[in-house]
């Protein structure tokens, strides 16, 4: 069964309240939700790409860009991290990409929950969050790309 945006901004919003609000209160454009300064719940962006997977980072192999010090699985996805961090990190500071475009930022992410449009990463709360947001991704993007700088002076003032 197909839902609609204010369904799922109602869902968003029961989450956040059931969840927490830990992302809202890092007033920080990276999300690290409930883990301290640790981006996108430990995964290592770069295997997103890499990969094709979700896969867990390792704090031993770690870097700090932002703010938050981000997780990989191998010490090279580390270093290509490192040289060009905006072509791996995800969109919206790693926020619920759904949840940027009904300015609802406080749900946190599940790093398998996960697409790549167009050379991009984009996280959501859940699978089926992902799934729907998927199947207007180009009219979910733009919203959100639109949303997206308020919302980020918003976490950082």
């Amino acid at each position: 069964m197909k839902t609609n945006i204010p369904q799922q901004a109602a869902f968003l919003i029961f989450a956040a309240g059931v969840f927490g609000t830990a992302p809202a209160l890092a007033e920080s454009a990276v999300n690290t939700g409930y883990f301290g300064d640790v981006a996108i719940m430990g995964y290592d962006t770069v295997a997103y790409f890499t990969e094709g997977q979700a896969t867990k980072g390792s704090p031993e192999i770690s870097h700090q860009w932002m703010g938050a010090t981000w997780h990989f699985a191998k010490p090279e996805h580390r270093d290509a991290f490192a040289a060009g961090p905006i072509r791996y990190a995800p969109q919206y500071g790693g926020y619920c990409s759904a949840g940027v475009v009904t300015d609802e930022v406080t749900a946190n992410i599940d790093p398998e929950a996960w697409s790549i449009v167009d050379g991009k990463l984009y996280l959501n709360y859940s699978k089926p969050v992902r799934e729907e947001w998927e199947e207007n991704s180009d009219e979910m993007i733009a919203k959100a790309d639109a949303k997206w700088p308020e919302i980020e002076a918003r976490l950082t003032q």
